[in-house]
């Protein structure tokens, strides 16, 4: 049986994983949850959210168990898992990128949304920035439209009480890692064809700079954790086998 750990997007939290939890423990795997800084039920001070306080994160909840970890990202969790994997792949028997960015050494997010494959990304379209440091929030209708759009009512109603503003330093900070190490980390992709987040075509582009060894389409939204949450976790375990 496999161990998982789930690392979250932005404005999100552990929460985001619960139906994805429920179903992995059911299968009798173990699966381990976060909250990046600032994140859910975290509150960690704005000032002191950095890539590199999300990647350390990560990092302490791979390192609490002995057991190697199927690394799941989604969305911005991508940079963040490319950030801890790139610094140090101990513990990591592969990483699992579900509508996740996959950024080069170098690169940052906000880097990656200004492809011309992420012209049609709404988050960007929609996001608000504030203060100093800077905070971005996304209005409850822009989050509907961009993330859950294939999802229930009762879901989004479910998700949006929950969702978080997010500090931007883990958006605009370029990733610091060696690419051939991350190279040496098995790696897959879930590629959710209904994205208005991160389109497909920016999901094709970065699987094709950074070769998958497996990739499975989902007919699915940005939050396919809850919105195709039985195909979610078929394709977890077909791509943690």
């Amino acid at each position: 049986m496999a161990r998982f750990v789930l690392v979250h997007g932005a404005f999100g939290g552990a929460w985001c994983w619960q139906p994805v939890v429920a179903a992995l423990e059911a299968a009798g795997h173990t699966a381990d949850t976060l909250d990046l800084p600032g994140g859910g039920d975290d509150r960690t001070p704005v000032e002191e959210i950095t890539l590199e306080a999300c990647a350390d994160r990560v990092r302490d909840v791979l390192d609490s168990r002995a057991e190697d970890a199927v690394l799941v990202a989604h969305s911005m969790g991508g940079v963040v898992a490319t950030q801890a994997a790139g610094s140090d792949p101990t513990g990591i028997a592969s990483l699992i990128f579900v509508a996740a960015f996959m950024p080069a050494n170098g690169q940052s997010l906000l880097d990656l949304t200004r492809l011309p494959e992420g012209a049609d990304d709404l988050i960007q379209a929609s996001i608000v920035v504030e203060g100093d440091p800077p905070v971005a929030t996304l209005a409850n209708a822009a989050a509907v439209a961009a993330i859950y759009n294939r999802c229930t009512e009762e879901q989004r109603t479910w998700a949006i009480r929950r969702r978080r503003p997010q500090a931007v330093a883990a958006f605009a900070t370029p990733v610091s890692v060696d690419d051939a190490v991350l190279a040496g980390i098995p790696r897959s992709y879930v590629l959710t064809t209904q994205d208005r987040s991160i389109p497909p075509a920016l999901q094709r582009r970065m699987i094709r700079e950074h070769p998958c060894r497996r990739v499975i389409e989902l007919d699915a939204d940005h939050a396919p954790y809850l919105s195709a949450t039985e195909d979610l976790v078929g394709a977890l375990l077909e791509l943690a086998s």
